[in-house]
């Protein structure tokens, strides 16, 4: 469960983020959804503690995150979140299999001696068992997002936290992908929170929030 409460950020001179209040259950697909600059990405910034709020709740799997020390709470995020990017974030000297095992050294929930067989298996599951030893630089946009979706469910996080995951992909591919990402959380049992401005990106998900003004104007 995540749930957040009366949370304020201030943005900048005379904006700030505000949300009321927004839960979602364990295993859900939820699509933050808005135009650009509503708030999406604050808001999932700020459930997964790479941004701090002024004031308020925000709960995950029953901790109130503010009560962490940053480098508790760092350890949590490596611990319960993992993350796809719109630009995927893969290390360019590394292997498809380099990647997500670097990712991996964030957490102790899997046992250091099953980290190779984990890693294999879900690159394998996304397609990509013949292009384990290959580096970015060689793979299509497509394969590089279905890498870093295998590395976001490695160390069995129970929140993937999705950034515009198919902002840099044609049509086709966005759906190969978005169908991907869906089944793997599912298969996973993972929590799903996807930030989209893309209303046939958030109708793939089971639950839409809209975040259309979460960012405000207010008096310096």
């Amino acid at each position: 469960m995540v749930e957040l409460e009366q949370v304020r950020r201030k943005l900048g001179p005379g904006v700030e983020f505000r949300c009321e209040a927004f839960a979602v259950p364990d295993g859900a697909q939820m699509a933050l959804w808005g135009p650009s600059g509503c708030g999406k990405s604050t808001m999932l910034n700020l459930i997964s503690g790479l941004l701090r709020p002024d004031e308020g709740v925000i709960r995950v799997e029953g901790v109130d995150t503010l009560e962490l020390s940053q480098s508790q709470l760092d350890r949590f995020r490596g611990e319960r979140f993992g993350f796809v990017f719109q630009t995927f974030n893969l290390l360019a000297p590394f292997t498809a299999l380099q990647n997500v095992l670097l990712g991996m050294r964030f957490s102790d929930t899997v046992p250091q001696a099953e980290w190779k067989a984990r890693a294999t298996h879900l690159l394998e599951r996304v397609g990509l068992g013949h292009r384990l030893h290959s580096k970015p630089v060689t793979m299509s946009v497509g394969e590089r997002q279905r890498v870093a979706i295998a590395r976001a469910l490695a160390n069995r996080q129970k929140i993937v936290a999705a950034d515009e995951p198919t902002g840099s992909l044609d049509p086709k591919t966005s759906k190969s992908v978005m169908d991907l990402l869906l089944e793997m959380c599912r298969e996973e049992n993972v929590t799903l929170l996807l930030v989209t401005h893309a209303h046939e990106i958030a109708d793939r998900c089971a639950d839409r929030f809209d975040c259309t003004g979460l960012v405000r104007e207010v008096p310096s």
